[in-house]
């Protein structure tokens, strides 16, 4: 695996906010490569309010944003919180809660953790499980809706 691109939800500021990975105002696109995670570009969330007049946290902007990270090789998301359609996105993209308001903060953690990351993505398994990162990683399997 050669290498692995993220992207951070962050509001205006750059900063990671308890908010879902939809609702982030742009995401900021990193990547893993050379042992290293560097820092690409950043994009407007341009999906951000899309659908959200019909219903919040609606299938239809889960899929915009879906469409718009996709574009931009992302294979790793990364928040402080995800809505339900982590349901959509897992099936496309490993899901990484992480505790930080920088993002440059988990830089290290992830440099120190980046072996979970690249054995999900080289099972490639139908559905990727969330990731819990803190100090260490938290894997666990995301439930469906009945």
């Amino acid at each position: 695996m050669n290498s692995i691109r993220f992207a951070f939800a962050v509001n205006h500021e750059g900063v990671l906010q308890q908010k879902h990975f939809g609702d982030a105002d742009k995401y900021l696109i990193y990547e893993w490569a050379n042992n290293d995670m560097v820092f690409l570009n950043e994009i407007n969330n341009a999906a951000k309010d899309y659908d959200e007049e019909q219903e919040h946290g609606s299938r239809k902007k889960g899929m915009a944003v879906s469409e718009l990270l996709k574009n931009e090789g992302v294979k790793v998301l990364v928040s402080k919180q995800f809505g339900r359609n982590i349901r959509i996105v897992n099936n496309h993209f490993i899901p990484v809660i992480v505790y930080f308001e920088d993002p440059d903060e988990s830089v290290p953690v992830f440099k120190k953790h980046i072996k979970w990351i690249v054995d999900e993505l080289k099972n490639m398994p139908e559905e990727y499980k969330l990731f819990t990162i803190k100090e260490g990683v938290m894997k666990s399997i995301i439930k469906k809706e009945e």
